[in-house]
């Protein structure tokens, strides 16, 4: 039997086009597959710097760019080498989106630094949204640099990395949230668009040289006729120790005033009802102090308090302190964990509980949410930089002399024992304190530098000598007996002697007013204020 006959079947012609596109496909197949090779290239590079800039925003290292341009217009020459025309369209629409996407895309904990003559402006421009915390782990080692030894060592010893650092002890070996960071509000622009700050809240805390950053502020706001948020019927401090409530300030019930520019007298903090009386754009700081010397203070100048005046000392409280504290009496928040309670945070734990970690980070959690910027009370004068490239102000803006501070013969020297015992009595605030302090010197670093806040803390030394010179007949403070004038006499309490200034005799009124207002106590400067602000109460 046959096979069945076979069938052919003609093929139909290929057309031009398509033979005309097989035959550049074969032609260009290697510049086809290096195109490919090198956008997976671009995709995994993307990737990777996309992975770093989140992993390093939680490890406080500074983000891995890459010039994503220079990148681009390198492809574009690399193709162009291959075909001047084919591509060229295509690559330049990509470059354009990628770019748009950048300029678009925005970082809060971008810090944009530059130098104009030597000078760094800055400006955090309005209060921006407040953005999800990331609890991390960070092992406490000593604060960069030690307080304790702070006379002792040179500045290039506070940019050491801190993992080069002993740390404090095995107790305060412990693991604690968020790396230190830059605020994400500090960011240097040039001199041309840096605009000082006016609206401005500065939580005034117990014991931190708290009473000078007031003096810099209503010097400040008094020049430039600025409104303060100021304490109902002449009191001196907004209600403390109750939380802040708007109705606290004089003007707010009655409408008598339409802007409040600067609010800076004690109070316990409560952020949503000081925002119902601070503008939006409002710039939100404070100031802490080393707990151990804050501890010796706050015994000195709270004696008569009961908690204080039933002991001997400092040692014979802090050995009785379980047995003795009892946080519902008047005025015993003094006493224990007072950064914590001036924060509007429960100051009633100690380090003996189950979750201090978790409560500590909690609270610098809280604190880096509503505060701008923390300085530091042991380095005042780089406290005052940081401050002065925060606000957009000038070194003449910030300089100041020291005020409402002890004579040497009322401080305790305290041995090593004891301040172990306050670590751990006010455990957290030493928490607070060494997150902060860690943040403080990183801050700095990256905001300005160390070259140039040497040059900028020797010029404001320089500034505050002079000023010493042609203002204080002494060149510096002296104890209240051997005041002139009673009427810049500061108050005084419990052991403390808390000492003043006598003016030398001054002929210009000008230069007269600036030395008396840098001298002025705090308590006589704001009833000044009050009566200049409110001249229908005064009387």
């Amino acid at each position: 039997m046959l096979p069945p006959q076979r069938r052919w079947i003609r093929e139909q012609p290929v057309s031009s086009v398509t033979s005309c596109v097989r035959r550049r496909l074969c032609i260009r197949r290697p510049y086809l597959l290096a195109l490919l090779i090198i956008f997976i290239v671009c995709i995994a590079i993307q990737t990777f710097v996309a992975y770093r800039t989140g992993h390093d925003k939680l490890k406080g290292l500074q983000h891995l760019t890459v010039n994503k341009q220079n990148l681009f217009t390198s492809l574009q020459n690399f193709l162009e080498g291959l075909n001047p025309e084919a591509g060229k369209q295509d690559l330049k629409s990509l470059q354009k989106n990628r770019t748009s996407n950048l300029h678009h895309r925005k970082s809060p904990d971008d810090i944009l630094s530059r130098q104009v003559d030597g000078n760094v402006h800055p400006d955090t421009g309005p209060q921006m949204e407040a953005r999800t915390v990331h609890h991390g782990d960070l092992l406490l080692s000593e604060p960069y640099p030690n307080p304790e030894n702070r006379r002792s060592l040179g500045l290039s010893r506070f940019f050491v990395p801190q993992s080069t650092r002993t740390s404090l002890s095995a107790e305060t070996n412990q693991r604690l949230m968020n790396t230190p960071t830059p605020s994400r509000y500090l960011q240097a622009y040039t001199e041309s668009t840096c605009q000082p700050k006016i609206h401005i809240v500065f939580l005034k805390t117990h014991k931190t040289a708290s009473s000078t950053i007031l003096n810099i502020l209503y010097r400040y706001g008094e020049r430039r006729n600025l409104t303060f948020a100021l304490p109902v019927k002449k009191h001196m401090q907004l209600f403390y120790p109750n939380f802040f409530a708007e109705r606290f300030v004089e003007g707010v019930q009655s409408q008598s005033m339409k802007e409040f520019h600067i609010m800076c007298n004690h109070m316990r903090f409560r952020k949503s009802e000081v925002a119902k009386v601070m503008p939006e754009d409002t710039f939100y700081f404070s100031i802490l102090r080393h707990p151990v010397a804050m501890m010796e203070s706050l015994y000195t100048y709270y004696k008569s308090i009961a908690v204080f005046r039933k002991t001997f000392n400092l040692d014979n409280f802090l050995d009785n302190s379980l047995t003795n504290y009892m946080s519902a009496v008047s005025s015993n928040h003094y006493a224990h964990n007072t950064l914590a309670f001036d924060f509007g945070l429960n100051n009633n734990i100690t380090s003996y509980a189950d979750d201090l970690e978790e409560r500590a980070s909690m609270a610098i959690a809280a604190i880096k949410q509503d505060f701008h910027l923390v300085l530091i009370s042991e380095y005042f004068d780089e406290s005052l930089i940081l401050l002065k490239h925060s606000l957009c102000w000038s070194l003449e803006d910030v300089v100041s002399f020291k005020l409402n501070s002890r004579s040497d013969r009322s401080r305790q020297p305290l041995p090593p024992s004891t301040a172990e015992k306050i670590k751990r009595w006010n455990a957290l605030d030493w928490r607070i304190y060494l997150h902060f302090n860690n943040t403080f010197w990183y801050t700095l670093k990256s905001l300005i530098g160390e070259e140039q806040l040497t040059r900028e803390v020797n010029t404001l030394r320089a500034l505050r000598a002079k000023l010493a010179n042609v203002c204080l007949k002494d060149g510096g403070a002296v104890d209240p007996s051997q005041l002139k004038d009673h009427k810049l006499k500061p108050y005084q309490s419990g052991k403390a002697v808390i000492q003043g200034y006598n003016l030398n005799p001054l002929t210009d009124i000008q230069t007269k007013h600036k030395c008396m207002r840098l001298i002025t106590p705090e308590l006589q400067y704001t009833k000044l204020l009050y009566n200049k602000q409110f001249p229908d109460l005064h009387g």
